[in-house]
């Protein structure tokens, strides 16, 4: 990759950390730009249209990464309990480094956008409705009819979007962990 490929990388991955910790509306173009170290032309020569289209694009680098990550975690095991069990105990032991915490993946600009910016929203939207086809995918290729994998999809993620701000506010992996050693419950029942 070039350096000009680096530096909008660069300042995708300081924007990404930052909207994870202090939210679309607290964090600001010039912070972004002092930490992540670069130019403030390159800042508007990537991200003409500012501050709501590097959102969108944090939002979508966001999303790449922890896809991946989620695919991989989750295609690791053949059964759906040790496979979404390996996924939870993932986000829960981030929570656990007390240096490695950074806030919600994209939860926090969802929230306090959703009203606000119909862009925005529309991209977390997206970026929710392709991890929940991650999951719905491992549910069905383990039998669950495709409706009710749909449906446990949308529960999954919102026990582990709920656990975030519970793990945030503990400051603890502990409420990830619970959701991890419950699912069995949950899956074994709807199967």
């Amino acid at each position: 990759m070039g350096e000009k490929g680096n530096t909008r990388e660069l300042i995708l991955e300081t924007a990404s950390r930052l909207f994870q910790i202090q939210g679309y509306y607290g964090t600001g173009l010039n912070q972004i730009i002092a930490e992540s170290n670069t130019p403030k032309g390159s800042l508007y020569y990537y991200f003409p249209n500012g501050k709501e289209e590097l959102a969108i694009e944090a939002i979508k680098y966001t999303e790449h990464v922890l896809l991946q990550k989620t695919k991989d975690i989750l295609l690791s095991a053949n059964d759906p309990i040790t496979a979404f069990q390996l996924h939870i105990n993932e986000i829960a032991a981030d929570f656990e480094k007390k240096e490695s915490i950074h806030g919600m993946p994209i939860g926090l600009i969802a929230s306090e956008t959703a009203s606000t910016c119909e862009p925005i929203r529309k991209t977390c939207l997206v970026t929710f409705e392709k991890w929940q086809a991650v999951y719905a995918e491992k549910l069905i290729e383990s039998g669950f009819p495709a409706e009710e994998a749909a449906d446990l999809s949308i529960l999954i993620n919102s026990m582990i979007e709920g656990a975030i701000v519970l793990c945030l506010t503990k400051q603890s992996g502990k409420p990830m962990r619970i959701v991890a050693e419950k699912l069995p419950k949950l899956l074994s029942l709807e199967k």
